[in-house]
């Protein structure tokens, strides 16, 4: 990896997010300044407007040699000049994004064809692997195919899959559009494209299977196919089968190391989430688990459960970050996984054996008939927490006295009993830590040579309402359904979980009060450093404030520093600058890793909802680019912007460029 480069969404495949760059210090961040811009033209529609879809521009560009390379919310593909910020080429697969009920896509992959490389055994007779594409840019379609695009050119590899592309459904089964797609870009390593994918989960039993599969970066021949429901989960699949259906998916982004061969999979739930009395064996030996497969098989190496029978969607939404760590052993390869918890769980990335001590600690019981809820909880009590305290009658929030006693009212009629609250039939329930987390998606940042860990974490109780079927329908939230013969009956509304196969459907939605604003008390979104040696937290801030959230339904709030809720990640680098968007007030910020100080921000035109990533052009200065698309489910600004910022050099304006050009 040269290191003025980004090849992988964490920047190299141990998704440490972490840049050797040095030229943006602590004493002269302030002086940042807006390099170039890029419009990209993918907005939501007035179809996707009206019906609630959720539109979030998440992307982190990789860098490789002089180009950014990127995909849009609709899956365009885009090349820029990583310097100059203008389009090299734009490619649009047309795909069909009408049943989607959610919008994103994180970022691409990038694969390279070795010198002089020899015929890959997987291609089939007379395909030419030498010739085309000797670059190549691996996406995904919201429709569920896989693609590889010429990197230089953006036109499709016609040596890969049919003309460029790879059925991602085929032996899945009845998927009904919408119901599976890859929000997470796949990972290239070790001439393997492994990839699992996103279910429209919590709608019935039996949903198309989270099989985690691995294709061939030039022919698109599938390579391997790892289904934990069959009982040799790697075995190919015999004419007319298909793969278990409703199994864990892991659904994030991958990480590995490659000198041991082995890919990190972050593994979901079994679906539905809030209900498990008939998960099968597998189902319960894997939800919500770290799971390391060799990387030239697909054969397990070893698991970790981070939750038993997890009936609150608390699945893996990210793979973990690698460092090495010193023991009394000596220095040993590590991984840190973050979760939805906030628990961070410290393994040695060979064998997964903890390295920091976890222990077994009861927790609520009680849960739905039929229920088999898991006595114990596995707590990482040897690395600091960053779980919420247990919320109190006194904690109600809210805008006005008026809201405030009427969620102190509404947390005394539900039930809470701390972390792993059960969802349960007599009375609705309060979920903290929910299912979008403490740390979501975007994981967190390692700074290898000073052994720092900094996260970005956002505290949103949420409440969840289990219904009976019948009721269920006699109030209008779920429709009859027969199963997939037949026309799949979507909810109208994505807070609705219909749960079809089971006895119940579950709502969950924020707990806000009457006037929207959140029912505890802040801070709502912290900044932490975790020191990685002596397993204490450094230090740790509020991130944001309450500007641009939305209270009262307007985007003029005072900015009260109370720390705001936040989707996306951070960067740090080795001059000690850490950089992060993510908060619901729509800034990019810099902060100083030794303290925690606040150095520098820059207002976006929407929400910075994506990681940022860094890099130094080849007019050598460094630059530091954010996608600024906005959130859905946060509801900051859409927006169509690539952000790029670097220090001013003298003569220097800013440019901004659209899609007018460069398109295929």
């Amino acid at each position: 990896m040269p290191q003025d480069g980004w090849r992988y969404y964490g920047r190299t495949a141990d998704g440490d997010r972490f840049s050797p760059l040095s030229q943006i210090r602590p004493d002269n961040v302030n002086q940042l300044e807006l390099a170039w811009y890029y419009r990209t033209g993918d907005m939501p529609s007035d179809f996707e407007n009206k019906n609630g879809r959720e539109f979030n521009f998440e992307a982190t560009p990789i860098k490789v040699n002089d180009t950014l390379y990127f995909c849009t919310p609709h899956r365009q593909v885009i090349a820029l000049d990583a310097t100059a910020g203008t389009v090299k080429w734009k490619y649009d697969p047309h795909n069909d994004t009408s049943a989607n009920e959610y919008l994103a896509c994180r970022g691409v992959a990038y694969y390279e064809k070795p010198a002089e490389a020899a015929p890959t055994p997987l291609a089939p007779p007379g395909n030419p692997t030498a010739a085309a594409c000797p670059r190549r840019i691996i996406a995904t379609t919201a429709d569920a195919r896989l693609m590889a695009l010429d990197a230089d050119t953006g036109q499709p590899c016609p040596d890969f899959g049919s003309n460029g592309y790879v059925s991602l459904t085929d032996a899945m089964g009845p998927v009904p559009p919408g119901f599976h797609f890859i929000t997470s870009q796949p990972l290239v390593v070790n001439n393997r494209v492994i990839l699992g994918g996103w279910i429209y989960d919590n709608q019935s039993k039996g949903e198309p299977s989270g099989v985690v599969r691995a294709y061939d970066p030039v022919s698109g021949a599938l390579a391997w196919a790892w289904d934990m429901g069959r009982p040799d989960p790697t075995a190919p699949l015999k004419p007319g089968e298909v793969y278990t259906r409703g199994t864990p998916n892991g659904w994030g982004t991958y990480t590995a190391d490659p000198a041991l061969g082995l890919v990190y999979i972050p593994l979901g739930n079994a679906t539905p989430d809030y209900y498990g009395a008939d998960r099968r064996p597998f189902d319960d030996a894997y939800s919500s688990a770290l799971v390391a497969l060799d990387i030239a098989t697909g054969q397990e190496r070893w698991h970790f459960q981070t939750v038993h029978h997890d009936v609150w969607d608390f699945d893996l939404p990210v793979g973990p970050s690698l460092v090495e760590v010193s023991t009394p052993d000596g220095v040993v390869p590590a991984l840190v996984q973050t979760t939805k918890m906030g628990e961070l769980y410290l393994l040695d990335r060979r064998d997964g054996r903890p390295l920091a001590r976890v222990e077994e600690k009861a927790v609520p019981g009680r849960g739905l008939p039929g229920e088999r809820l898991s006595p114990t909880q596995p707590f990482s009590i040897g690395m600091p927490s960053l779980t919420p305290p247990p919320l109190k009658a006194t904690d109600a929030w809210g805008a006005t006295p008026i809201d405030q006693l009427l969620c102190r009212l509404d947390f005394q009629r539900r039930r809470y009993d701390g972390l792993y609250t059960p969802p349960t039939l007599d009375r609705g329930t309060i979920a903290y830590p929910a299912f979008d987390g403490v740390v979501d998606w975007h994981g967190a940042s390692i700074d290898p040579s000073r052994h720092l860990l900094i996260a970005n974490a956002s505290y949103i109780p949420f409440t969840v309402d289990i219904l009976p079927r019948e009721e269920a329908m006699k109030k209008g939230l779920i429709k009859p359904w027969k199963g997939w013969s037949e026309p799949y009956p979507k909810p109208k509304d994505f807070s609705i979980g219909p749960q079809y196969g089971t006895p119940y459907a579950a709502v969950v939605q924020p707990w806000l009060g009457a006037f929207g604003a959140p029912c505890h008390a802040p801070p709502w979104g912290k900044l932490v450093a975790i020191d990685l040696q002596s397993r204490t937290i450094a230090w740790q801030r509020p991130l944001g404030t309450t500007r641009d959230t939305n209270l009262f339904n307007t985007r003029t709030n005072a900015p009260l520093p109370t720390g705001i809720f936040n989707i996306g990640g951070n960067l740090v680098t080795a001059s000690g600058v850490i950089f992060i968007g993510a908060t619901a007030d729509q800034y990019l910020r810099a902060f100083d890793e030794q303290t925690g100080r606040e150095l520098w921000k820059a207002r976006l035109p929407a929400g910075g909802q994506a990681n940022p990533m860094t890099y130094q052009g080849k007019d050598g200065r460094q630059y530091v680019v954010i996608a600024a698309g906005g959130h859905g489910g946060l509801r900051t600004r859409n927006g169509d912007y690539i952000m790029a910022y670097a220090l001013p050099t003298p003569g220097a304006s800013v440019v901004g460029m659209g899609d007018q050009s460069g398109s295929h």
